[in-house]
């Protein structure tokens, strides 16, 4: 995958782990436990990282996490359609926090 934001990922990303390994261990342990077939299907989990990771905009998390659907099973309709997701809910966001900007209207005309 492309070299993102044209910094030593590789690098800094090993750094960040020798510099609090127990912290990093704790997250990979984390990411384990909460990836796991429970009441909801691992499978879907990987569905709903692809949608958050792309309403976060992380592309590290939209690699790994269309990585993982694919090694479930995952077609590439369903990941599309998890990427739909996100961008209704981005427009959805904005939308919605647009009242914020007409409050603010609102209290320059007084």
């Amino acid at each position: 995958m492309a070299d993102f934001y044209g910094k030593d990922t590789s690098k800094n990303l090993r750094k960040l782990r020798q510099m609090a390994p127990e912290a990093f261990k704790g997250f990979l342990d984390f990411d384990q436990v909460v990836f796991k077939d429970g009441a909801i299907p691992s499978k879907t989990k990987e569905l709903m990282a692809i949608t958050a990771a792309h309403v976060t905009q992380c592309p590290w998390c939209i690699e790994a996490h269309v990585s993982r659907a694919k090694e479930k099973g995952c077609t590439d309709e369903e990941i599309a359609e998890a990427v739909w997701v996100a961008a209704a809910m981005r427009a959805g966001a904005a939308f919605s926090h647009g009242a914020i900007a007409m409050a603010v209207t609102e209290e320059h005309k007084h």
